[in-house]
């Protein structure tokens, strides 16, 4: 009888800790969910379908959360939406509680060079072309907002590579919300936030105090394709074809600073253009982290964490004194 009781009391006892241990987990920072996906068509070109693969929390009663729009790279030719390590780190977002959305766009280099052969006003318009594709996508998902659970004003983009200079120009340049002389989303939507794996913009006049939003960067400082700092894409010379100009996550958060706006800046010291694809893997925590305190927290932070040197010296490539 009284092994009964103990045994009863233990089991109560048990139970109690599991229930603690649960409600010490936090929605956004921890893994609470079970995770479903499907696939969903948002928009139908003349010789082209643009799909997109949602990740939803399973058994989630909040009605409004916040979504992930992610943007594969690619140079513009190749790449998917959906790759191992991406589905991966899609999945534990999602778990956290998290909308995640992958999406396909209109790939304008396919079996063409991306380099300092191909004229500027086709890069620019390759960057145009993504973002409408974006602006497509984001006009598709607040449709679909109800069905999926979504918070409209809680829409963050992110993108690796390509899909980082795509996700940085459907943020801050307005010419990409219009095609064809037609509107895709509203002029006075803005996104709740973008992040940048190793991605750059064409011009920092964009960058305002309306247009800023929360942004975080991951990039290398010899970065050979796209710069860290201020340098020609593909660091084409002066009267190639392909030269232009672009502006990194330096120079950007450089603007962010003056006008007193959140910039969250994840350097490596010596790194290259691979750390367009590793933060999926490695730095989970530092996204997660950004998320939730500088884009549902708004807290408004300016922050440069330095990763220590790694590879070798890159001597054509400017220096910068954080990492000597």
């Amino acid at each position: 009888m009284h092994q009964s009781i103990a045994t009863v009391l233990l089991s109560l006892l048990i139970s109690l800790i599991v229930a603690s241990a649960s409600l010490a987990q936090e929605r956004y920072l921890d893994s609470l969910f079970s995770v479903q996906m499907e696939t969903l068509t948002y928009a139908q070109k003349p010789n082209e379908q643009l799909d997109l693969d949602i990740y939803t929390p399973q058994a989630d009663s909040e009605t409004l959360r916040p979504l992930l729009l992610y943007v594969h790279g690619g140079g513009f030719s190749g790449g998917q939406r959906n790759g191992e390590r991406a589905d991966r780190f899609f999945r534990q977002l999602a778990q956290r509680g998290y909308v995640v959305a992958t999406m396909s766009y209109t790939l304008t280099m396919k079996g063409k060079s991306f380099s300092c052969d191909q004229p500027t006003p086709n890069k620019i318009n390759t960057f145009r072309t993504a973002g409408n594709d974006i602006a497509r996508a984001t006009r598709f998902l607040n449709s679909q907002a109800g069905e999926l659970g979504i918070d409209t004003t809680q829409i963050v983009l992110a993108g690796s590579s390509a899909g980082a200079e795509a996700v940085l120009h459907a943020a801050y340049w307005p010419e990409t919300r219009v095609a064809e002389g037609q509107s895709l989303i509203s002029d006075k939507f803005k996104y709740a936030g973008v992040i940048s794996m190793a991605g750059a913009l064409v011009s920092l006049d964009w960058v305002t105090t309306e247009s800023a939003m929360p942004t975080q960067f991951f990039h290398g400082t010899c970065d050979n394709l796209v710069p860290y700092g201020e340098a020609p894409h593909h660091y084409c010379e002066v009267g190639e074809p392909g030269y232009m100009p672009l502006y990194g996550p330096e120079a950007i958060t450089d603007k962010l600073r003056e006008l007193g706006k959140p910039y969250y800046l994840y350097t490596v010291c010596r790194g290259r253009h691979e750390w367009a694809g590793r933060p999926l893997a490695n730095n989970v925590a530092e996204i997660t982290d950004f998320l939730y305190h500088d884009v549902l927290q708004q807290q408004s932070r300016q922050l440069h964490t330095v990763q220590a040197s790694e590879g070798d010296d890159c001597p054509d490539y400017p220096g910068f004194n954080y990492c000597e």
